[in-house]
Formats: C-alpha cells, sequence, structure tokens
C-alpha cells in the first residue's frame, strides 16, 4: 500500500515490485499473488494504467521527447493494450511540438546561434533521432536556419 501511495504506477510495474521484495525478503510461506494484488488495487482504483501512461506521455512531450521514445517508455512501463492504443493517438498530435520543445531545449535550427554546417547539422538530427522524433521531422528542423519560424513545421 505504501508503495501505491507514494509513487505513480502500473499494474506491471507493482507486480514487478512486490515479486522483487518478495524475494529480497527470503519469503517461504504460502505463496504470495503479485499479479492478483496488482488487479484488485486497479480495480478498486489505487491504480490506473492509462491514467499514468497520459500523465507519463505529456510530461514527455513537455521535455521535447518525440514518440518512439514515448512509446517506449509507456511499453516498458507496462503500459500496454487498449490503455496504450487510447494514449497514441495524443502522442503522434504532439510530435510537432514536442520536437519544437526539444529543438529549443537544445538549441537546434532555428534556435540555434548560428547556421550550423553540414557535420554540426548531422550531429542535430542524431540527437532529434535519439530522444524520438521522426526522422524527416528532425531534418526539416536541423535544416531551418537561426530566425526562422518554427510554426512552418505545422504545415
Amino acid at each position: 500500500m505504501r508503495y501505491v501511495e507514494r509513487f505513480a504506477t502500473t499494474r506491471a510495474r507493482l507486480t514487478d515490485y512486490l515479486k522483487r521484495k518478495i524475494r529480497e525478503r527470503g519469503w517461504e510461506g504460502e505463496g504470495a499473488d503479485p499479479a492478483g494484488i496488482a488487479e484488485r488495487f486497479a480495480e478498486l482504483g489505487y491504480i490506473d494504467d492509462r491514467a499514468y501512461g497520459e500523465a507519463k506521455a505529456n510530461a514527455m512531450a513537455r521535455r521535447g521527447l518525440g514518440a518512439r521514445r514515448v512509446a517506449g517508455a509507456l511499453h516498458h512501463a507496462g503500459v500496454r493494450g487498449e490503455d496504450a492504443e487510447a494514449i497514441a493517438p495524443g502522442i503522434e498530435e504532439r510530435a510537432v511540438e514536442a520536437a519544437i520543445a526539444f529543438a529549443r531545449r537544445k538549441r537546434i535550427g532555428p534556435f540555434a546561434a548560428a547556421i550550423a554546417d553540414r557535420e554540426l547539422r548531422e550531429k542535430h538530427i542524431g540527437a532529434m533521432l535519439r530522444a524520438g522524433h521522426a526522422p524527416a521531422l528532425a531534418r526539416r528542423i536541423a535544416a531551418m536556419t537561426p530566425g526562422d519560424d518554427p510554426g512552418d513545421l505545422y504545415t
């Protein structure tokens, strides 16, 4: 209960946490059912995978991380199935916004101090790809010159 009270989590993460704690404490009594406990907590509303996923996706998008990176983090956290499918369209809709936020934070393209040469532009594209942005979008942003309007990316 304390873990769920203190941390936002998913059923999969709670199950893993409970299994680890049982193993660490050397429990030898009657077999526990961590998955059953996690399901019961979800039924009671203590855990909501979709709400967790939406909050995580929004936070990552604000930090400028792309759709692939967000989807990977949600999958790793155990947000799967219809919960992941419900969150996916929102991630895709914010792709350009997240890419612009990342470019602003890293001073890429229209946010750079000077025009980047080819080598630096390729490094910027690589950084955007590692952040989970689409290759075409990363190239468009990196090719922009300082002072260009990033709003043109929405068209």
